[in-house]
Protein backbone atom coordinates (compact mmCIF):
# COMPACT_ATOMS: atom_id res chain seq x y z
CA UNK A 1 0.00 0.00 0.00
CA UNK A 2 0.67 3.46 -0.29
CA UNK A 3 2.55 5.01 2.72
CA UNK A 4 -0.09 8.49 2.38
CA UNK A 5 -3.16 5.90 1.74
CA UNK A 6 -4.36 6.41 5.71
CA UNK A 7 -3.29 10.04 5.71
CA UNK A 8 -7.03 10.97 5.55
CA UNK A 9 -8.23 8.53 8.46
CA UNK A 10 -5.17 9.96 10.68
CA UNK A 11 -5.35 13.03 10.52
CA UNK A 12 -9.48 13.19 10.42
CA UNK A 13 -9.36 11.48 13.68
CA UNK A 14 -6.36 13.42 15.37
CA UNK A 15 -8.75 16.45 14.59
CA UNK A 16 -12.01 15.37 15.71
CA UNK A 17 -10.30 13.74 18.83
CA UNK A 18 -8.72 17.65 19.56
CA UNK A 19 -11.74 18.63 20.11
CA UNK A 20 -14.97 18.24 22.02
CA UNK A 21 -17.30 17.43 19.95
CA UNK A 22 -20.29 19.65 19.39
CA UNK A 23 -23.98 19.02 19.73
CA UNK A 24 -25.23 18.01 16.45
CA UNK A 25 -28.17 19.82 14.06
CA UNK A 26 -31.24 17.81 14.72
CA UNK A 27 -32.03 15.95 11.50
CA UNK A 28 -34.83 13.85 10.44
CA UNK A 29 -35.62 10.11 10.09
CA UNK A 30 -36.38 10.05 6.74
CA UNK A 31 -37.04 7.21 3.97
CA UNK A 32 -37.71 7.71 0.46
CA UNK A 33 -37.34 5.00 -1.78
CA UNK A 34 -37.50 4.47 -5.71
CA UNK A 35 -41.67 2.85 -6.58
CA UNK A 36 -41.24 -0.68 -5.56
CA UNK A 37 -43.27 -3.71 -6.27
CA UNK A 38 -45.84 -5.06 -4.36
CA UNK A 39 -45.07 -7.41 -1.89
CA UNK A 40 -46.71 -9.30 1.11
CA UNK A 41 -45.58 -10.36 4.35
CA UNK A 42 -44.73 -13.71 5.26
CA UNK A 43 -48.14 -13.75 7.04
CA UNK A 44 -49.86 -12.93 3.94
CA UNK A 45 -51.34 -9.63 5.19
CA UNK A 46 -50.22 -7.01 2.53
CA UNK A 47 -46.88 -5.41 2.98
CA UNK A 48 -46.30 -2.03 4.36
CA UNK A 49 -48.19 0.33 2.05
CA UNK A 50 -45.87 3.57 3.42
CA UNK A 51 -43.43 4.55 0.65
CA UNK A 52 -42.15 7.61 2.89
CA UNK A 53 -41.95 8.83 6.22
CA UNK A 54 -40.10 10.76 8.93
CA UNK A 55 -40.10 11.31 12.10
CA UNK A 56 -37.79 14.93 12.91
CA UNK A 57 -37.80 15.82 16.45
CA UNK A 58 -37.61 19.55 17.62
CA UNK A 59 -35.54 21.19 19.69
CA UNK A 60 -38.67 22.12 21.71
CA UNK A 61 -39.78 18.68 22.17
CA UNK A 62 -41.93 18.47 18.89
CA UNK A 63 -42.22 16.00 16.74
CA UNK A 64 -42.78 16.37 13.14
CA UNK A 65 -44.27 13.61 11.30
CA UNK A 66 -44.31 13.06 7.41
CA UNK A 67 -45.82 10.16 5.28
CA UNK A 68 -47.49 8.83 2.02
CA UNK A 69 -48.77 5.68 1.87
CA UNK A 70 -50.23 4.23 -1.48
CA UNK A 71 -53.46 3.02 -1.49
CA UNK A 72 -54.64 3.82 1.98
CA UNK A 73 -57.52 6.00 2.80
CA UNK A 74 -56.47 6.64 6.51
CA UNK A 75 -53.80 6.31 8.73
CA UNK A 76 -53.47 6.69 12.46
CA UNK A 77 -50.48 7.28 14.19
CA UNK A 78 -49.51 6.02 17.76
CA UNK A 79 -47.24 7.21 20.39
CA UNK A 80 -47.28 5.72 23.66
CA UNK A 81 -50.31 3.25 22.95
CA UNK A 82 -52.60 6.69 21.90
CA UNK A 83 -53.69 7.98 18.44
CA UNK A 84 -51.68 11.35 18.10
CA UNK A 85 -52.35 12.10 14.68
CA UNK A 86 -54.48 10.86 11.95
CA UNK A 87 -54.59 11.53 8.14
CA UNK A 88 -55.03 10.06 4.70
CA UNK A 89 -52.81 8.60 2.27
CA UNK A 90 -50.32 11.55 2.45
CA UNK A 91 -50.29 13.85 5.28
CA UNK A 92 -48.00 16.16 7.62
CA UNK A 93 -48.56 16.41 11.30
CA UNK A 94 -46.38 18.05 14.55
CA UNK A 95 -46.70 16.48 17.93
CA UNK A 96 -46.38 18.05 21.18
CA UNK A 97 -46.52 17.51 24.92
CA UNK A 98 -45.28 13.91 24.94
CA UNK A 99 -43.60 12.82 27.84
CA UNK A 100 -39.77 12.55 27.86
CA UNK A 101 -38.33 9.28 26.62
CA UNK A 102 -35.25 7.31 25.24
CA UNK A 103 -36.29 7.44 22.41
CA UNK A 104 -40.11 8.63 21.33
CA UNK A 105 -41.16 5.87 18.68
CA UNK A 106 -44.36 5.77 16.79
CA UNK A 107 -46.48 3.56 14.85
CA UNK A 108 -47.43 4.48 11.65
CA UNK A 109 -51.06 2.18 11.44
CA UNK A 110 -52.64 2.12 7.49
CA UNK A 111 -56.42 1.67 7.33
CA UNK A 112 -55.05 -1.72 5.43
CA UNK A 113 -51.51 -3.11 5.76
CA UNK A 114 -48.86 -3.44 8.14
CA UNK A 115 -47.51 -0.99 10.84
CA UNK A 116 -44.51 0.84 10.51
CA UNK A 117 -42.04 2.00 13.45
CA UNK A 118 -40.30 5.13 13.41
CA UNK A 119 -38.48 7.02 15.64
CA UNK A 120 -35.83 9.88 15.34
CA UNK A 121 -32.72 8.66 13.47
CA UNK A 122 -30.51 10.92 15.65
CA UNK A 123 -30.03 9.24 19.21
CA UNK A 124 -29.43 12.19 21.79
CA UNK A 125 -26.22 11.46 23.97
CA UNK A 126 -23.90 13.76 25.66
CA UNK A 127 -20.80 12.66 23.92
CA UNK A 128 -21.06 11.96 20.60
CA UNK A 129 -22.55 14.14 17.45
CA UNK A 130 -23.18 11.34 14.90
CA UNK A 131 -24.82 8.69 17.09
CA UNK A 132 -27.77 7.15 14.48
CA UNK A 133 -30.14 4.70 14.27
CA UNK A 134 -28.80 2.54 11.03
CA UNK A 135 -32.47 1.38 9.71
CA UNK A 136 -36.06 3.26 9.41
CA UNK A 137 -35.25 2.59 5.32
CA UNK A 138 -37.34 1.50 2.70
CA UNK A 139 -35.73 -1.47 0.55
CA UNK A 140 -37.04 -1.94 -3.48
CA UNK A 141 -39.07 -4.63 -2.88
CA UNK A 142 -41.34 -2.53 -0.31
CA UNK A 143 -40.02 -3.78 2.63
CA UNK A 144 -38.73 -1.45 5.56
CA UNK A 145 -35.20 -2.02 7.38
CA UNK A 146 -36.02 -2.35 11.23
CA UNK A 147 -35.10 0.63 13.70
CA UNK A 148 -33.73 -0.33 17.06
CA UNK A 149 -31.48 -2.79 15.96
CA UNK A 150 -28.63 -1.27 14.60
CA UNK A 151 -26.69 1.55 15.79
CA UNK A 152 -24.11 3.54 13.86
CA UNK A 153 -21.65 6.32 15.57
CA UNK A 154 -18.43 8.13 16.08
CA UNK A 155 -16.14 7.48 18.93
CA UNK A 156 -17.49 6.04 22.74
CA UNK A 157 -14.49 7.80 24.39
CA UNK A 158 -16.32 10.96 26.17
CA UNK A 159 -19.39 8.90 26.99
CA UNK A 160 -21.38 10.42 30.04
CA UNK A 161 -22.71 7.62 32.59
CA UNK A 162 -26.18 9.41 31.28
CA UNK A 163 -25.07 8.45 27.70
CA UNK A 164 -23.83 4.82 28.97
CA UNK A 165 -27.54 4.19 31.17
CA UNK A 166 -29.39 5.27 28.10
CA UNK A 167 -27.66 2.53 25.80
CA UNK A 168 -28.34 0.02 28.29
CA UNK A 169 -31.90 0.73 28.15
CA UNK A 170 -32.04 0.66 24.67
CA UNK A 171 -30.44 -2.83 24.71
CA UNK A 172 -27.01 -2.33 23.13
CA UNK A 173 -25.22 -5.63 23.40
CA UNK A 174 -22.38 -5.65 21.27
CA UNK A 175 -19.88 -2.86 20.09
CA UNK A 176 -18.07 -3.27 17.40
CA UNK A 177 -14.43 -0.85 17.02
CA UNK A 178 -13.44 0.12 13.67
CA UNK A 179 -10.33 2.45 14.88
CA UNK A 180 -6.73 1.68 14.52
CA UNK A 181 -4.85 0.89 17.96
CA UNK A 182 -3.42 3.63 18.15
CA UNK A 183 -7.55 5.56 18.16
CA UNK A 184 -8.11 2.89 20.49
CA UNK A 185 -5.06 3.67 23.25
CA UNK A 186 -5.56 6.85 23.10
CA UNK A 187 -9.31 7.06 23.13
CA UNK A 188 -10.52 4.11 24.66
CA UNK A 189 -14.17 3.35 24.06
CA UNK A 190 -16.65 3.41 26.93
CA UNK A 191 -19.41 0.74 26.66
CA UNK A 192 -22.17 -0.22 28.69
CA UNK A 193 -22.57 -2.68 31.40
CA UNK A 194 -22.96 -6.18 29.99
CA UNK A 195 -22.17 -5.16 26.68
CA UNK A 196 -19.31 -7.24 24.76
CA UNK A 197 -16.70 -5.45 22.94
CA UNK A 198 -15.34 -6.44 19.38
CA UNK A 199 -12.30 -4.92 18.01
CA UNK A 200 -12.84 -4.92 14.07
CA UNK A 201 -9.96 -2.77 13.24
CA UNK A 202 -10.37 -1.50 9.93
CA UNK A 203 -6.86 -0.64 8.45
CA UNK A 204 -4.85 -3.60 10.80
CA UNK A 205 -1.90 -4.32 9.30
CA UNK A 206 -1.73 -1.22 7.47
CA UNK A 207 1.84 0.88 7.06
CA UNK A 208 2.26 3.47 9.30
CA UNK A 209 1.78 7.28 8.06
CA UNK A 210 4.39 9.08 6.60
CA UNK A 211 3.18 11.92 4.90
CA UNK A 212 -0.13 14.20 4.92
CA UNK A 213 -1.84 15.58 2.34
CA UNK A 214 -0.75 18.81 1.18
CA UNK A 215 -3.15 20.12 -1.21
CA UNK A 216 -6.84 19.85 -1.30
CA UNK A 217 -6.72 17.45 -4.74
CA UNK A 218 -4.89 15.04 -2.75
CA UNK A 219 -6.76 15.34 0.18
CA UNK A 220 -9.42 14.07 -1.71
CA UNK A 221 -7.53 11.08 -3.37
CA UNK A 222 -6.25 9.72 0.16
CA UNK A 223 -9.98 9.81 0.83
CA UNK A 224 -11.03 7.79 -2.36
CA UNK A 225 -8.24 5.41 -1.76
CA UNK A 226 -8.90 5.04 1.69
CA UNK A 227 -12.39 3.82 0.65
CA UNK A 228 -10.98 1.65 -1.80
CA UNK A 229 -8.56 -0.56 0.64
CA UNK A 230 -12.07 -0.74 3.40
CA UNK A 231 -13.21 -3.07 0.20
CA UNK A 232 -10.16 -4.99 -0.64
CA UNK A 233 -7.77 -4.46 2.01
CA UNK A 234 -7.43 -7.67 4.14
CA UNK A 235 -7.87 -5.31 7.71
CA UNK A 236 -11.29 -4.08 5.94
CA UNK A 237 -12.50 -7.63 4.73
CA UNK A 238 -11.72 -9.19 7.93
CA UNK A 239 -13.29 -6.32 10.03
CA UNK A 240 -16.66 -6.33 7.88
CA UNK A 241 -16.90 -9.95 8.39
CA UNK A 242 -16.07 -9.70 12.16
CA UNK A 243 -19.05 -7.02 12.10
CA UNK A 244 -21.72 -9.05 9.59
CA UNK A 245 -21.22 -12.03 11.87
CA UNK A 246 -21.82 -10.28 14.88
CA UNK A 247 -24.72 -8.77 13.65
CA UNK A 248 -26.36 -12.00 12.12
CA UNK A 249 -25.78 -13.33 16.16
CA UNK A 250 -27.05 -10.36 18.48
CA UNK A 251 -30.45 -11.48 16.77
CA UNK A 252 -32.91 -9.61 18.77
CA UNK A 253 -30.57 -7.25 20.58
CA UNK A 254 -28.95 -4.16 19.04
CA UNK A 255 -25.70 -3.62 17.57
CA UNK A 256 -23.22 -0.58 17.25
CA UNK A 257 -20.50 -0.10 15.20
CA UNK A 258 -18.42 3.18 15.69
CA UNK A 259 -14.94 4.77 14.02
CA UNK A 260 -13.99 8.08 15.61
CA UNK A 261 -16.08 10.81 13.24
CA UNK A 262 -18.49 7.76 12.56
CA UNK A 263 -18.50 8.89 8.66
CA UNK A 264 -16.02 6.64 6.80
CA UNK A 265 -15.41 3.66 7.89
CA UNK A 266 -19.06 3.40 9.78
CA UNK A 267 -20.20 5.09 6.45
CA UNK A 268 -18.93 1.48 4.55
CA UNK A 269 -20.21 -0.72 7.24
CA UNK A 270 -23.60 0.90 6.62
CA UNK A 271 -23.73 0.99 3.29
CA UNK A 272 -22.42 -2.41 2.46
CA UNK A 273 -25.60 -3.39 5.45
CA UNK A 274 -28.26 -1.10 3.62
CA UNK A 275 -26.89 -2.79 0.02
CA UNK A 276 -27.17 -6.15 1.38
CA UNK A 277 -31.06 -5.46 2.51
CA UNK A 278 -31.65 -4.19 -0.75
CA UNK A 279 -32.27 -0.39 0.17
CA UNK A 280 -31.99 2.11 -2.94
CA UNK A 281 -28.44 3.29 -3.52
CA UNK A 282 -29.91 6.50 -3.68
CA UNK A 283 -30.73 5.88 -0.31
CA UNK A 284 -28.07 4.61 0.62
CA UNK A 285 -25.93 7.65 -0.68
CA UNK A 286 -28.41 10.04 1.47
CA UNK A 287 -27.84 8.07 4.43
CA UNK A 288 -23.65 8.35 3.95
CA UNK A 289 -24.06 11.98 3.08
CA UNK A 290 -25.91 12.90 6.28
CA UNK A 291 -22.95 12.59 8.15
CA UNK A 292 -22.20 16.32 6.55
CA UNK A 293 -24.91 17.30 8.78
CA UNK A 294 -24.69 15.79 11.84
CA UNK A 295 -21.05 16.86 12.02
CA UNK A 296 -21.73 20.24 10.75
CA UNK A 297 -21.10 21.83 13.99
CA UNK A 298 -18.09 19.95 15.20
CA UNK A 299 -16.39 20.18 11.68
CA UNK A 300 -16.45 23.67 11.74
CA UNK A 301 -15.15 24.23 15.51
CA UNK A 302 -12.49 22.21 14.14
CA UNK A 303 -11.62 23.97 10.72
CA UNK A 304 -11.88 27.83 12.88
CA UNK A 305 -8.93 26.40 14.80
CA UNK A 306 -6.92 26.10 11.30
CA UNK A 307 -5.58 28.70 9.16
CA UNK A 308 -7.20 29.46 6.39
CA UNK A 309 -4.90 27.00 3.64
CA UNK A 310 -4.89 24.35 6.26
CA UNK A 311 -8.42 24.54 6.52
CA UNK A 312 -8.85 23.81 3.02
CA UNK A 313 -6.77 21.04 3.17
CA UNK A 314 -8.21 19.24 5.98
CA UNK A 315 -11.73 20.23 5.16
CA UNK A 316 -12.15 16.99 2.22
CA UNK A 317 -10.55 14.82 5.58
CA UNK A 318 -13.54 16.08 7.13
CA UNK A 319 -16.18 15.78 4.88
CA UNK A 320 -18.34 12.93 3.32
CA UNK A 321 -18.50 13.29 -0.22
CA UNK A 322 -20.06 11.29 -3.17
CA UNK A 323 -16.84 10.67 -5.13
CA UNK A 324 -15.76 8.94 -1.83
CA UNK A 325 -18.56 6.50 -1.11
CA UNK A 326 -18.46 5.63 -4.85
CA UNK A 327 -15.24 4.87 -5.12
CA UNK A 328 -15.92 1.94 -2.60
CA UNK A 329 -18.78 0.41 -5.02
CA UNK A 330 -16.00 0.87 -7.44
CA UNK A 331 -13.46 -1.20 -5.96
CA UNK A 332 -16.49 -3.77 -5.26
CA UNK A 333 -17.19 -3.90 -8.83
CA UNK A 334 -13.42 -4.09 -10.17
CA UNK A 335 -12.13 -6.59 -7.51
CA UNK A 336 -15.47 -8.87 -7.29
CA UNK A 337 -17.49 -7.75 -10.36
CA UNK A 338 -21.00 -7.68 -8.27
CA UNK A 339 -22.13 -6.96 -4.73
CA UNK A 340 -23.01 -10.04 -4.25
CA UNK A 341 -19.79 -11.70 -5.40
CA UNK A 342 -18.32 -9.35 -2.64
CA UNK A 343 -20.94 -10.41 -0.05
CA UNK A 344 -19.77 -13.79 -0.95
CA UNK A 345 -16.46 -13.81 -1.73
CA UNK A 346 -14.79 -10.74 0.39
CA UNK A 347 -17.40 -10.77 3.52
CA UNK A 348 -18.19 -14.99 3.44
CA UNK A 349 -21.91 -13.70 2.95
CA UNK A 350 -24.21 -16.23 1.14
CA UNK A 351 -27.10 -16.40 -0.04
CA UNK A 352 -28.77 -18.26 2.78
CA UNK A 353 -26.96 -16.39 5.59
CA UNK A 354 -28.23 -13.24 3.41
CA UNK A 355 -31.42 -14.20 3.52
CA UNK A 356 -31.56 -14.85 7.16
CA UNK A 357 -30.12 -11.15 7.87
CA UNK A 358 -32.99 -9.78 5.96
CA UNK A 359 -35.47 -12.00 7.68
CA UNK A 360 -34.16 -10.85 11.31
CA UNK A 361 -33.99 -6.81 10.14
CA UNK A 362 -36.44 -6.28 7.60
CA UNK A 363 -40.18 -5.96 8.26
CA UNK A 364 -43.22 -6.02 5.81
Amino acid sequence: MKKALLAATAVASALTASLVAAPAATAATAATAAPAATASGRDGRPAIPFTEATVTAGADGSYTLTWKAKGTARVAIKANGKVVAKGGAQGRAVVKGLPAADRQWFDFTPERGQRLRLADRLIALEGTANFRDAGGYRTTDGQWVKMGRIYRSDALNKLTANDLAKLRRLRVKTVFDLRMQDERTKDADKVPAGARYVVADVFAGSPSIQTLPKSPDEAVKSMIDAEKTMVSGDGGKKAYTRVFEGVQSDRGRAALFHCTAGKDRTGWANATLLTALGVPQETVMADYLASNDYRKAANEAILSHLPAAQAAVYKPLLDVRPEYLNSGYDEVKATYGTFDRYLKDGLGIDARELKELKRDLLAG
